[in-house]
């Protein structure tokens, strides 16, 4: 910890997490900004949290552009730091800064880094499992790299059931909703799309305040499903026959502001059915990131 000076604690991620709290510190060595992430541990009988040793380990395997670096890893006094590559804000903080709209090229640009970020995880058998714009972390040239993996999962078929208490409500794929536990990369293909949505209209596309009410915010853009459109929803645990039957509605009642082929390409990632979405590497190669009309 000599090594490091503690300068603000409005950094990128700043303020109190589940486990503790992200400062913005210089690396006195070389003199580089970083930003330093204080793990609580005094509040843990059992030791250092899962969901941090899974973030470190998580971190330590991915190495690319587009996923935010984890520099080092330091335990004093009863406290575990993460130091990590300093980017200056996350996307729902530049979105906020941001006056009108985002620039179409833009949005493409910060879509296909997600995607690239994104293929790379799930081609070592990573899901992130908690992708939102606050995860997100944009630099001022323009560089956007996935962060804070501390729900990722590494996977390895067949799918085990997992926890569904993952990915934040208003990016929740439908399937997790209706108490599905054995999924996978299709989880984070959903968000993605949601994420797109967000980017073009500068506000959550699907913003429920419960479960239910998500799942029916959901049903009420791209209709209730049935077992011809998802085979297998209805076994679903948390189907109910009573639910409203709402027809499909066009996405560009919603997304007004997106080109045809971004509208294209968010309905391919939100399709209701897991096993139609699109993958990341399915979307890298869609007119929308290709730029092929």
């Amino acid at each position: 910890m000599d090594n490091y000076v503690k300068i603000e604690r409005n950094g990128q991620n700043s303020g109190e997490g589940t486990y503790g709290v992200v400062y913005k510190a210089k690396d006195l060595r070389t003199g580089e900004i970083v930003a330093m992430k204080k793990i609580r541990l005094e509040t843990e009988e059992e030791g250092i949290p899962s969901t941090t040793l899974r973030e470190i380990s998580t971190l330590r395997a991915l190495r690319h552009q587009n996923i935010v670096e984890l520099r080092d890893v330091l335990h004093q006094d009863g406290r575990l730091y993460l130091i990590f590559e300093f980017v200056d804000k996350d996307l729902k903080k530049y979105m906020d800064a941001v006056s009108g709209p985002l620039r179409p090229e833009l949005i493409q640009s910060y879509t296909k880094q997600l995607l690239l970020g994104l293929e790379f995880c799930h081609t070592r058998a990573v899901m992130h499992r908690d992708l939102k714009p606050q995860n997100i972390l944009v630099s001022r040239d323009g560089v956007l790299k996935l962060a804070d993996f501390g729900l990722a999962r590494a996977f390895v078929p067949p799918i085990r059931p997992f926890t569904h208490e993952v990915v934040t409500l208003w990016y929740r794929p439908p399937e997790i909703l209706l108490g599905s536990k054995t999924y996978a990369l299709a989880t984070d293909m959903w968000a993605v799309g949601t994420i797109i949505a967000e980017m073009s209209n500068k506000r959550p596309l699907i913003p429920g305040d419960s479960e239910i009410d998500e799942v029916f915010k959901i049903f009420r853009v791209f209709g209730t499903p049935n077992e011809q459109s998802w085979p297998g929803v209805t076994s679903l645990p948390d189907w109910n026959e009573s639910f409203p039957v709402w027809p499909s509605l066009r996405l560009n009642a919603f997304v007004p502001n997106l080109c045809p082929d971004g509208l294209d390409l968010v309905e391919r990632l939100l399709t209701l059915d897991p096993k139609l979405r699109f993958s990341a590497c399915d979307a890298l190669r869609h007119p929308f990131i290709t730029g092929n009309q």
